[in-house]
């Protein structure tokens, strides 16, 4: 049998520490996790581990799987359930409630119809007073916090018009559109921030 070598991104490896981080004050009951944008699997193989307390699905689009799972083989963590194919925009999602949903750099690499879909998925599939965290470099009433981000931003334009970094303003609207409500915004690293969105009681 064929074995997939797993994938590595040097930023999954330097961003993982402080994303734990946040996850561990903030991700505090038992419960099922759904990570979106899942990547390499870096983060799911070395978080889930340290979070026992969260069964943890990791989704991407089906090309990304193989290395995810090597990952998830390489980690061997009973709560680490092996990766689900899932184009936010495309895909049926997987079934819910989750109590926590996880994504980490996805947002300015999606155009904003997938953004707009991702949001909506997640409030689909996230229980009543679950938290939704939204990790990446975000741009705040039109302004860039930092010109790094802004070079960032060009890139990916020039790359492709429909991605680049996306303003606070513009998710916490689309946010609250899907019944989510901002509870936090944490500094992050390299100018990054992590997004925590709330979902509204019924």
């Amino acid at each position: 049998m064929e074995v997939t070598q797993r994938p590595y991104a040097p930023a999954a490896e330097q961003n993982r520490e402080p994303i734990l981080e946040v996850l561990e004050r903030w991700f505090i009951r038992p419960g099922a996790l759904l990570e979106l944008g899942a990547g390499t699997g870096q983060h799911a193989a070395f978080m889930a581990p340290r979070l026992g307390h969260l069964q943890w699905l990791p989704t991407d689009v089906a090309e990304h799987l193989p290395g995810i799972e090597a990952w998830r083989r390489e980690a061997a963590a009973p709560n680490l359930q092996p990766p689900r194919a899932l184009d936010v925009a495309a895909d049926p999602w997987p079934d819910g409630p989750f109590r926590y949903v996880y994504s980490a750099n996805t947002v300015h690499i999606l155009h904003w119809s997938g953004v707009e879909a991702l949001f909506a998925g997640v409030a689909r599939v996230l229980e009543p007073d679950g938290l939704f965290a939204l990790y990446g470099p975000f741009a705040h009433d039109g302004e860039h916090t930092a010109e790094s981000n802004a070079r960032f931003d060009r890139s990916l334009r020039q790359q492709d018009p429909g991605m680049g970094v996306r303003d606070r303003a513009d998710l916490d609207a689309l946010a609250q559109a899907h019944g989510l409500s901002r509870e936090a915004v944490v500094d992050m690293p390299v100018n990054n921030q992590i997004l925590i969105w709330r979902r509204d009681p019924v």
